[in-house]
């Protein structure tokens, strides 16, 4: 049944009763096939030979980028074999639209199916019906619903012509979209029908690869591998700060009338910044798995036909969307990891054009992924741990970031210079490291490939942890050799190192560094070694949280800053508060950047709610407007950035549950956040100017002692800072103590 091709010649039984009265090529006939089901004149790249593959009865395994071309792979031959393609697909959504797509290109509905949890009885059995009768060439179902009994019955009964595995990656824990069910996949196709499978994925590094080919027991499968170049896209990773907001909406306004996906971590994120985005007058759509199926489906139908230019979303949003022209994708948070990135920036210039992809990076969000972590089981967390160190690696590094991102799915790319990238077009200078690689390589070579980079280089600089010392490396000759070096260089070192092919990381054995044979031959005949120094992402007191915290100055007008900054403390002192709980330097920033002269602008600002603006504005804005008519300014009206009043019904079901006083451990249970979620919300609040008592909770989970202690403090301090105040006050109070003394104290003094 497979084995169609025979001294070059196509039998006709593959069209029924198509017209061809003829034999003809291979090639001519598959050109054929292509132009009459899909009408196109060519295929890209790897496609022909892989549809070779599959119509042959061999099993099949294709790497190919996002917008390669990769559905058409099986959905050609499944039209020119007889049978039932089963198609294992892991969102409802995907299989919509390729049902959907598939549909559009046949004149008969029944074309394609789909089995899965939206369908009801009914359907189902139509579904079937068509099946039986033939009319069906493709069959997509969930990995949940191919393990259904009922369903492995049903399959049996039916002629399969072979099984596609889309998204494959899933498979592999080392996945960036790993789900469990798809490692029974295997078991289940050999229990309804052996068939040859092909399997699919647009993003794999080598380890992710192996996953799959032993899963699917596809070790002997021929590998269709397409480069994971995607010379149309631009790469660029920008500092996050308190600016964010407006500088995203400045971003869109410039790129207006563009499609966009902007991709953040969580649903609350989500759902926040796209009302920000309303409020400036941007039309934007929020995506993730905790709307109801209905919204989240309309909204994507939405913007697949253009009624909304932005999709605001986790990263539940995407897979297999085949929108050719979303012309940028911003990651308003770091993504887990490389593939996780790869795979959501692929979204954008899938059609060849214009593709921005833009990324925004702090030391603290990486933390933050962190903690996440904790609770998973240990092989979970050492597995997120290193992937968040190769995202953090791509963040920092300063040299060309298509470079490393093709070294991480195991693609060399030989250009110096790729000439669309950040580190690209704004190229640093580089220093020479012969003997810093020297060092290196020596020092893992000594230790046999057994440790990881940080202790490798705890060794260079001398440091006594306690893996050191328990394996006596202090007494290493090389020990302290590269103390005066910055550890940041020496992992710069490190990582060059592995893009240059001297160092290996075993990824499977904890990320330990192994010397390759190239470095072998290095250290027999070292040459010259030029590193780029990393970008600077250190953690900034003005990197936005919330509330907002500031350090120094990033206003647009450094003079109406400072003349702002003596108010401030003028009007401190004349109240007897500290001038932080009046306004908070990022605040008087934003102030003296969008130069608000109404108390209505003046709520705009982060951190100033109604209470703050009523309680200390109109001196301000008197300054602020002296300040606009001397200087003859032009207020930048068009790029003030609106923020949502109030932030929506959550604040006001916080604040109204503070004053029925109710439990803070029941007010985050209710809204499913955690305490230091919800003290971030409490803040928020706070900070804004709202007045609020929370001396009930205050005083029934601490003594009145340690509370005045802390109170006191932060009466004296000149500071709100948390880690100050951490570091000041000792171990003794727990950071949840501080922060929740520090609400009562700028409650009270500043609103």
């Amino acid at each position: 049944m497979f084995a169609i091709f025979h001294n070059n010649t196509i039998p006709l039984f593959c069209y029924g009763k198509d017209s061809y009265k003829k034999s003809m090529t291979e090639r001519d006939f598959l050109t054929k096939a292509l132009k009459k089901h899909f009408g196109f004149g060519t295929f890209k790249g790897n496609q022909e030979n892989i549809i070779r593959n599959v119509l042959a009865g061999n099993d099949t395994f294709v790497l190919m980028p996002t917008g390669g071309g990769k559905s058409l792979c099986y959905q050609l031959p499944s039209l020119l074999l007889k049978g039932t393609a089963i198609v294992v697909s892991p969102l409802i959504a995907l299989m919509k639209n390729q049902v959907d797509a598939m549909r559009n290109f046949s004149e008969d509905n029944g074309v394609a199916h789909f089995i899965n949890s939206s369908l009801n009885k009914t359907a189902i059995d139509q579904v079937k019906n068509d099946i039986r009768q033939g009319r069906t060439k493709l069959l997509y179902v969930a990995p949940e619903s191919l393990t259904k009994e009922e369903n492995v019955e049903f399959l049996r009964e039916i002629p399969v012509s072979f099984y596609a595995v889309d998204e494959a990656h899933c498979i592999s824990e080392w996945g960036h979209d790993f789900r469990p069910e798809y490692r029974r996949i295997r078991p289940i196709i050999n229990e309804i029908v052996r068939r040859p499978i092909i399997a699919l994925t647009a993003t794999a590094t080598p380890k992710v690869q192996h996953d799959i080919q032993k899963n699917l027991g596809l070790m002997d499968a021929p590998v269709f591998k397409s480069s994971f170049n995607r010379a149309n896209l631009y790469y660029e990773v920008r500092r996050k700060d308190q600016h964010i907001d407006r500088e995203i909406v400045k971003f869109i306004r410039a790129n207006e009338g563009k499609s966009g996906i902007i991709y953040c971590l969580s649903r609350k994120r989500v759902e926040d910044f796209t009302e920000i985005l309303k409020a400036n007058g941007i039309n934007a759509l929020a995506y993730h798995a905790g709307m109801d199926s209905q919204t989240r489906s309309e909204n994507q139908d939405k913007f697949l036909m253009e009624e909304a230019e932005i999709i605001v979303a986790t990263i539940a949003f995407g897979m297999g969307i085949d929108k050719p022209d979303v012309r940028y994708v911003i990651h308003y948070d770091i993504p887990k990891s490389l593939e996780g990135y790869y795979q959501e920036t692929g979204r954008a210039g899938r059609d060849g054009g214009e593709g921005k992809c833009i990324v925004f990076y702090v030391h603290k969000d990486l933390r933050k992924l962190e903690k996440f972590m904790q609770g998973k089981h240990v092989s979970e967390q050492e597995i997120g741990k290193q992937l968040l160190e190769e995202t953090k690696a791509y963040a920092e590094s300063a040299i060309c970031r298509r470079k490393i991102l093709l070294h991480y799915f195991g693609e060399e790319y030989e250009e110096e210079n790729c000439g669309n990238c950040d580190n690209c077009l704004n190229p640093k200078k580089q220093v020479e490291a012969k003997e810093l690689l020297i060092s290196v390589l020596e020092t893992v070579e000594t230790l046999n490939d057994k440790f990881k980079a940080d202790h490798i280089i705890n060794i260079l600089q001398g440091k006594m942890t306690s893996e050191v010392i328990s394996y006596e490396h202090d007494e290493m000759e090389v020990f302290g050799t590269g103390k005066n070096e910055d550890e940041k260089i020496w992992h710069t070192v490190i990582r060059q190192a592995m893009i240059a092919g001297y160092l290996d990381k075993d990824i499977e054995n904890y990320g330990l560094l192994k010397l390759t044979p190239e470095g072998k031959k290095y250290l027999s005949n070292p040459v010259p070694f030029q590193i780029t120094k990393d970008n600077e992402f250190d953690d900034d007191d003005n990197v936005e949280e919330t509330p907002v915290r500031g350090g120094g100055s990033c206003a647009v007008d450094p003079a109406l800053y400072s003349i702002m900054k003596d108010l401030r403390k003028k009007l401190a002192k004349r109240l007897d508060v500290p001038p932080y709980v009046i306004f908070q330097d990022p605040s008087l920033e934003a102030m003296a950047t969008t130069y608000p002269i109404t108390v209505e602008e003046l709520q705009n600002i982060p951190g100033v709610g109604a209470g703050k603006a009523k309680r200390y504005g109109q001196e301000f804005i008197e300054v602020i407007k002296r300040h606009v008519i001397e200087n003859e300014i032009e207020r930048p009206e068009d790029l003030r950035i609106r923020t949502v009043a109030n932030k929506s019904k959550l604040k006001v079901f916080i604040v109204q549950s503070i004053d029925r006083k109710v439990s803070f451990v029941d007010i985050a249970l209710t809204k499913g956040l955690e305490l230091n979620e919800l003290l971030d919300e409490i803040e928020a609040i706070v900070y804004s100017g709202t007045k609020i008592n929370i001396d009930y909770f205050l005083y029934e989970i601490m003594d009145e002692d340690r509370i005045d202690d802390i109170y006191q403090y932060f009466r004296e301090s000149e500071t709100d800072n948390l880690e100050d105040a951490i570091e000041e006050l000792g171990s003794d109070y727990t950071e949840e103590e501080i922060r929740l003394v520090r609400i009562k104290f700028i409650s009270e003094l500043a609103n």
